[in-house]
């Protein structure tokens, strides 16, 4: 039987507030496209953050996309989904069996039931590509913690659809589209342990879902296989055939009422139906992706690559094992302590994920800030206690799951900062820079990039992943990480064509 292989993205990625990641996958005519494929034989993609100029033109009156006003409401943008997205996760690792294997010793991915219900929330990357034949595009929120990618959709003109306003799929104007029927065993066996399906009611009917996320949104359609089409630099296409696609008929719920730019969404959770496994499969079982710092320049690109990177590994890349549950779309991380100054924390043993749902660590980019549940919170706290002590204290309100400790940053520099560095059990060491945890939010103030909770795993969110390649490689199965200025093939990127 075929191997596992599993997915873990962004989460782009993922980022993470539900961060998504546009992805830009579609090619000029003129051969300036913004996906690459290197002499590696990779497939490159940039990855638009939800502050990128870009959006900020297109974004129309009501929805999250325009252009923050200050550097406050920027940050508070960021961290504005983190509680809806905390609890997503708690939830998922709280009906998860308890048992957690590693993806080494899972021997048949088909036998996995799983179950995924992701948040929504704030975008912060999205991802772009074309969809159907002739090809469509749709701007689609990248979801590491969905399985199901889906496009607002309208089945033979239905009537009964309440798609809003923006692009909208028509697949019966599609030739490459093949609606699944409720009665093959395809949706009655594989699509019924991952997904809430709706009744049949004839044998030739599509199947149907009925697919709800954590912030209260809803999205009703039926399943189908389709085309998408992937642009190279120098106009050339790749074509991935039969990709489990969601029509969604229906989409109720505030999030996608109030940003009419984002068409649907794109799965890439640890699932064999996920967008994320198709792509990984087919460009060697690997995936890379580098985040800029959240505060640079909007013009500044993230990278999403399937596939080697040329260069990789970099001479400082240091690896620790993927750890995957039974039954949720998270990726894990063995950690075995925190240390401040070289100093290891005194904080009760709780990585093990083998404990319960509240043991573990996960890599997430769909959340911003660091989640600590308060064993490991008040220890960091109490070292940082006497550096901070330098400098006032200021109170912030949130409106949710935000940085707990922010102070007036007059003096401040990063030297008079403990060294933070995450231990992995196999000897791994992550030493973000201290921007990735003291973050500037405003004019004279800094807050810690650390919230806490008393219940949960650790969440490695997207701020501390800053400044990092992290190179997913789903064989063996491994992480790899090292710094990096996420500078990636400059010379083709200048070429790049991002105009939607």
């Amino acid at each position: 039987m075929e191997r596992f292989i599993s997915l873990f993205l962004l989460s782009f990625f993922l980022f993470f507030n539900n961060d998504g990641f546009f992805l830009q996958a579609d090619a000029a005519k003129r051969g300036t496209g913004t996906a690459t494929r290197t002499p590696g034989g990779n497939l490159k993609f940039k990855l638009f953050h939800r502050h990128s100029p870009q959006f900020g033109k297109q974004g129309v009156n009501g929805t999250s996309l325009g252009l923050p006003r200050s550097k406050m409401e920027r940050f508070r943008q960021l961290v504005f989904g983190d509680k809806g997205r905390l609890h997503t996760i708690s939830k998922k690792l709280a009906a998860a069996d308890p048992e957690r294997r590693r993806a080494s010793e899972i021997k048949d991915f088909v036998e996995l039931p799983m179950r995924s219900a992701a948040d929504l929330n704030i975008p912060q990357y999205f991802v772009s590509f074309r969809v159907g034949s002739p090809s469509k595009k749709f701007f689609l929120i990248a979801d590491t913690a969905s399985i199901l990618t889906w496009i607002q959709c309208r089945y033979k003109e239905n009537t009964d659809s309440n798609v809003h306003e923006g692009r909208i799929f028509h697949p019966e104007k599609s030739r490459t589209f093949k609606p699944i029927p409720c009665s093959s065993d395809f949706c009655k066996n594989k699509l019924s342990y991952s997904f809430v399906l709706g009744s049949c009611n004839s044998p030739t009917a599509p199947c149907s879902y009925d697919y709800s996320y954590e912030d209260g949104t809803r999205t009703i359609g039926i399943f189908g296989n389709d085309t998408v089409k992937i642009g190279l630099s120098g106009g050339q296409k790749i074509k991935m055939t039969d990709v489990l696609i969601g029509c969604s008929e229906r989409t109720e719920g505030h999030r996608f009422e109030r940003e009419k730019d984002i068409n649907g969404i794109l799965g890439l959770g640890f699932n064999f139906h996920s967008f994320a496994y198709r792509g990984a499969k087919k460009f060697g079982n690997k995936f890379s992706y580098c985040l800029v710092d959240h505060m640079s320049p909007r013009s500044l690109v993230n990278y999403l690559v399937f596939g080697g990177i040329d260069g990789s590994p970099l001479p400082n890349m240091q690896y620790t094992q993927l750890v995957f549950s039974f039954h949720d779309p998270f990726y894990g991380l063995n950690v075995s302590g925190i240390s401040v100054n070289g100093t290891m924390l005194d904080i009760p043993y709780i990585w093990d994920v083998n404990i319960n749902s509240d043991g573990g660590t996960i890599l997430d980019s769909g959340m911003s800030l660091t989640y600590m549940p308060k064993p490991v919170f008040n220890a960091v706290m109490e070292a940082f206690k006497a550096p901070l002590s330098k400098f006032k204290k200021v109170a912030l309100e949130w409106g949710g799951l935000g940085p707990e400790y922010c102070f007036n940053d007059t003096g401040f520099e990063e030297s008079l900062m403990p060294k933070l560095v995450i231990h992995f059990a196999d000897g791994a060491k992550l030493e973000p820079p201290v921007k990735s945890y003291v973050n500037e939010v405003d004019d004279n103030i800094r807050c810690l990039a650390f919230s806490s909770g008393d219940h949960g795993p650790m969440v490695i969110g997207n701020i501390m992943q800053q400044n990092h390649l992290w190179e997913f490689d789903l064989w063996h199965p491994r992480l790899g990480f090292a710094p990096s200025t996420c500078k990636l093939d400059n010379k083709k990127s200048k070429k790049t064509n991002t105009k939607a």
